[in-house]
């Protein structure tokens, strides 16, 4: 979906080929030829073939930076504090919001049972980085700055699992990140895609 949203943020049109998870399609040749991990997305751009999502997302935005949002800064200090916040999101954010959706939202789908000691535990270090957030987005709407950039959009796929859990709280109360989380999940590029997902 972060992909996807991407391309859609970025204005580009795209052919996308669905992977079956269920039969183990991903774990075989040829598609173990693009990601030899076995896993998804994956972005074929010409001779390019890319996997890892956040990867795939910055390709995205430098490559075709004039098309639809920028998603990145030019500007080298902008730039800068644009990648610490994508470092924060990936290295702080993620494990945390990570865990979580997995005992919250996927192990309920597939019929196991949610750890509460895990779901305690993440919850705590999410409110932990959830502060630095506050703090942050107090100064500016966005987290790299004024603008919307893939600091932000990154956070989109986890952020929108845990708002249908008891982790919404977590946002809910925070008055800067709340308002940043229904911004950026307003997002007409994330909307769209959210919608595809549920039509399939």
């Amino acid at each position: 979906m972060r992909v996807l949203a991407c391309l859609e943020e970025k204005e580009l049109g795209y052919e996308f080929i669905p992977v079956n998870l269920r039969t183990g399609e991903s774990k075989k040749e040829p598609f173990l030829s693009l990601n030899p991990f076995g896993q998804v997305p994956v972005l074929e751009d010409g001779d390019l073939k890319l996997f890892e999502s956040r990867a795939i997302t910055k390709y995205i935005a430098y490559t075709y930076a004039k098309n639809g949002t920028p998603l990145v800064c030019q500007d080298p200090k902008k730039m800068a504090m644009e990648c610490v916040w994508m470092e924060v999101e990936a290295q702080r954010y993620e494990n945390a919001a990570a865990k979580l959706t997995w005992e919250l939202c996927i192990k309920p789908n597939k019929g196991m049972a949610t750890d509460d000691a895990i779901v305690e535990e993440y919850e705590a270090k999410l409110a932990t980085v959830l502060d630095v957030y506050e703090d942050r987005l107090a100064n500016s709407k966005y987290l790299a700055g004024d603008c919307f950039t893939l600091a932000d959009f990154h956070h989109l796929p986890t952020l929108n699992y845990l708002m249908g859990t008891k982790i919404k709280a977590l946002f809910d109360s925070r008055i800067h990140v709340n308002t940043w989380c229904a911004d950026i999940l307003a997002r007409p590029a994330w909307k769209k895609v959210f919608a595809m997902k549920d039509n399939k």
